[in-house]
């Protein structure tokens, strides 16, 4: 990809969800956003209420979906703002969700993630953070095609990371059964893995009118997963970050998911509110060439399809 047919917006890393969403309207959209009830998942949410969409924040604990469902509904005067549960390392789960949905579906923001959990592996042996950022949203976005494809016009966000840097998708020890167990390693490599369905998934589904974009939220001030990232590799590098609120962190994921400047477009990696420049060694920006690669993302998309069969 060229530098010249990179996506620019008036935006950038200082601009909030708000801002990205201004003069948008949403009403009689639907959205789902996973990982709704915490971090930049309550601002993305948020975001697109108050452009007049129909939200659904699908989380693990409902009780914590439904403090944020009517914060966000009193904050925005929305009132459709629905918590439905969905707990993504469990297929009957997922399946339960897919089930309960009715109608078209214009947006889904694969928003929710976990970061350098210890070693664990799921029922099935999946390596818990591949299962969880990668997999789980993969069966969710799936199973959900047909109301995607219903809306006429939809998106699909897939909220990746910086981490993406540290690792390609390892294909031949993807659940880290024959290498030493890294934290860091299997999050970037879930994060890969989040840009290459990305790509796969706009290739394959583009005649349905379904886009689908990837993108690194940035370094965000909160307790979660994200702060651990950036502390993490801030002592690896000697580097300093520029923080993030959670409302600026959420912009990217509300310009993908709403702006008319990405009609059409998909398969590719944002941060800051525009389209990424080739990584750069040295550097953490940009985006990493094998999280682009078309080989990569079809193996992918098998390997995924095996998985859960």
């Amino acid at each position: 990809m060229s530098e010249t047919s990179l996506i620019t917006t008036p935006f950038d890393a200082s601009s909030t969800a708000s801002d990205v969403v201004a003069g948008i309207d949403l009403t009689n959209r639907r959205a789902i956003v996973t990982g709704g009830a915490s971090g930049i998942g309550i601002e993305t949410a948020r975001a697109l209420a108050e452009a007049g969409a129909h939200v659904t924040l699908a989380v693990r604990d409902l009780d914590a979906g439904k403090r944020v469902a009517e914060d966000i509904a009193a904050t925005t005067g929305n009132q459709l703002v629905e918590v439905a549960l969905l707990n993504l390392i469990d297929r009957s789960s997922v399946a339960s969700f897919v089930a309960s949905w009715d109608g078209p579906l214009h947006i889904l923001i694969n928003n929710a993630g976990i970061m350098a959990t210890p070693e664990t592996r799921t029922p099935e042996g999946w390596e818990l953070q591949f299962a969880t950022n990668h997999l789980g949203h993969f069966a969710l976005a799936n199973g959900l095609h047909d109301a995607l494809k219903a809306a006429g016009s939809a998106r699909v966000v897939s909220v990746s990371s910086a981490g993406h840097l540290r690792t390609p998708v390892v294909f031949d020890d993807i659940n880290f059964l024959r290498r030493p167990y890294d934290q860091f390693l299997a999050y970037g490599q879930s994060k890969t893995a989040n840009i290459l369905f990305a790509v796969e998934a706009s290739k394959r589904w583009a005649d349905d009118g379904i886009t689908v974009n990837a993108l690194m939220p940035g370094a965000i001030h909160t307790p979660g997963v994200a702060g651990l990232q950036i502390t993490a590799e801030q002592r690896a590098s000697g580097q300093e970050f520029v923080w993030k609120t959670p409302q600026q962190g959420a912009a990217t994921s509300v310009l993908l998911a709403t702006s008319p400047l990405l009609d059409g477009i998909g398969g590719r990696y944002f941060e800051d509110c525009n389209e990424a420049e080739p990584h750069v060694s040295g550097t953490r920006n940009g985006v990493a060439s094998y999280a682009l690669d078309p080989e990569a993302a079809a193996h992918l998309w098998q390997v995924s399809i095996d998985a859960l069969s």
